[in-house]
């Protein structure tokens, strides 16, 4: 039975795009101010009802102690705090919260200590996870390869030209993979065993999905090593880009066209009770990346909505990359959608593996667990 150090090793390893140019080498996150992040609202908020939103700044915080700190200061459980995403821990994140307006008294406790209130309004239901467009990232590489201006046009061109491959950065897994080892360890025991009982809904929920993310990866490698990551077979689930509206593929070659002029995108399996599936050649690849893993989809049966189930684009694309040189720094500006991991763009310009520091994004194991 694959263990789950095997898994992750399949999950984080994968070959660049950009592999066959220099990189710009340099650092990432030295300070929290070296990666800043705001989230993108999926909707207007409203003004008026039972929830207040805060737009708040953390500073150098895991997301489970940010859950925590909220709570305390306002005095609520954490199961009443609504997020869209969960943010890097080593950064200073900017993002909306949703919690009971019964709780607006409080709000002066947000400020210090890391946090700082900078806005507020209300809306007519609980903020709840993926209720995001995207994330803006302004984000500085220091120490760069001297002379980059030449390397730097040529990787960003890249981007631009193929797209970024849409995988989950290394900190989706926790650190040393303890979130994705307890994931599988939840999936093989079933949702009545004393593992699940034991582990607290934060965690849970947070580890089921990074197991998701796993197979996600492996499967989107293999795509790639198989040289189809770009090319439509046949029962593949499509989408338009940016969209949730799935199709199956029936007629290739006219799916590809459109593949190719950026009007539909390939999708991968987040595997759940209500995946959407594929047919043909594209089922039986899905069904190999789970087989490999020791799993089935009886695996998934029983978990209600954490593993409801979804799929993902294989690509994303940045079309607004902007970078500025600053000396020995650079300085990047862009978004992506919701979802899509800014260190899987920054190890494509600069070919460094990740550092401790990614692998800490929310402090998901140590912190979740007594959440």
């Amino acid at each position: 039975m694959v263990q789950a150090q095997e898994l992750l090793q399949s999950a984080v390893q994968w070959p660049l795009i950009t592999e066959d140019m220099p990189g710009l080498g340099g650092s990432v996150k030295m300070e929290p101010e070296d990666f800043v992040v705001e989230e993108i609202p999926l909707y207007p908020f409203s003004g008026d009802g039972d929830y207040l939103y805060l737009w708040v700044e953390k500073r150098d915080m895991g997301a489970g102690f940010f859950l925590k700190q909220l709570a305390a200061r306002l005095d609520i459980s954490t199961r009443e705090i609504g997020l869209a995403g969960l943010k890097d821990r080593r950064a200073v994140t900017r993002q909306w919260v949703s919690v009971p307006a019964s709780a607006a008294s409080r709000v002066g406790n947000l400020q210090g200590g890391g946090l700082r209130l900078l806005d507020m309004t209300r809306h007519r239901n609980k903020l709840r996870a993926g209720h995001l467009k995207g994330n803006r990232f302004f984000i500085r590489i220091r120490q760069i390869q001297p002379n980059a201006e030449v390397i730097l046009s040529r990787l960003v061109e890249r981007l631009r030209t193929v797209g970024l491959p849409n995988y989950y950065g290394w900190q989706r897994f926790g650190r040393q993979g303890d979130t994705l080892s307890r994931g599988l360890e939840l999936l093989r025991c079933g949702p009545r065993s004393a593992v699940a009982r034991t582990t607290s809904p934060f965690l849970r929920r947070l580890a089921l999905s990074a197991l998701q993310a796993a197979l996600f990866n492996v499967y989107l490698t293999r795509r790639r090593g198989d040289d189809l990551a770009r090319r439509i077979v046949a029962g593949d689930v499509l989408c338009r880009y940016l969209s949730s509206r799935w199709f199956r593929a029936e007629q290739v070659a006219v799916e590809q066209a459109r593949f190719d002029r950026r009007e539909i995108m390939i999708t991968g399996p987040m595997f759940g009770r209500k995946m959407f599936r594929p047919t043909g050649e594209a089922a039986r690849r899905e069904a190999q990346v789970l087989d490999g893993a020791g799993l089935a989809s009886e695996h998934f049966q029983g978990w209600g909505s954490l593993l409801a189930g979804s799929r993902r684009p294989l690509w994303v694309y940045v079309n607004d990359l902007e970078t500025r040189l600053d000396g020995s720094d650079l300085w990047l500006q862009f978004t992506l959608p919701a979802g899509c991991y800014a260190t899987v763009l920054l190890r494509e310009l600069t070919h460094q593996p990740p550092e401790d520091s990614e692998h800490d994004a929310d402090d998901t194991y140590n912190e979740a667990t007594t959440t």
